[in-house]
């Protein structure tokens, strides 16, 4: 059963044991809402990308714990931007070594990282682990704002759903910095 609190009501302690368990998420960001879970949980990404109806073969992006994850995992050669984060960027990084669960980018050498500029961040930074995160929807349509228009089917396969109301922003920028000059991918 879904247990769904506000972000002010929350038990921060008993939630980063939660999510180092591998729980299924929808936390609220400096976007829209996201749908996560531990991004080294490899049985919790199969279910994310099952309720999202995504093919398993693409690719999840995820929260960083923290800028020095994301020096330690990545090659970059562009610092200017991660000095931008936390923000509402998403950058598609090259690894260095496998950071997270092979089934969140299973054919890719590349990830997308971001650190969102919301309170959720800080749960995932002392959790210390990196964080699955996705648009609450089914694959291919329009992400959610509010708790109270998620699909049921969504909302029932997820363990925890912080609501912090109504979210005024539009998904996050993402960013490619794998090539010599970086390309916008969405804006």
């Amino acid at each position: 059963m879904v247990e769904i609190i506000s972000f002010h009501e929350i038990n921060a302690k008993y939630l980063i044991e939660r999510m180092k368990a591998g729980d299924i998420f929808i936390y609220p960001t400096d976007t829209v809402y996201g749908l996560g879970c531990n991004a080294l949980k490899s049985g919790s990404v199969s279910e994310i990308k099952n309720i999202k109806g995504r093919d398993r073969d693409r690719p999840l992006s995820v929260i960083a714990p923290s800028k020095q994850w994301i020096y330690d995992h990545f090659e970059i050669s562009k610092k200017s931007y991660i000095q931008t984060l936390p923000g509402p960027f998403t950058f598609i990084l090259n690894m260095k070594k496998r950071a997270v669960a092979r089934n969140v980018n299973p054919v890719l050498k590349t990830l997308g990282v971001r650190i969102p500029h919301h309170a959720f961040s800080r749960l995932v930074q002392r959790a210390n682990i990196p964080f699955i995160t996705t648009s609450v929807n089914f694959s291919g349509k329009s992400p959610i704002r509010e708790v109270n228009k998620i699909p049921r089917n969504i909302l029932k396969r997820a363990d925890f759903v912080i609501d912090e109301g109504f979210l005024h922003n539009q998904p996050s920028t993402i960013i490619d910095l794998t090539e010599e000059m970086p390309k916008i991918v969405r804006r």
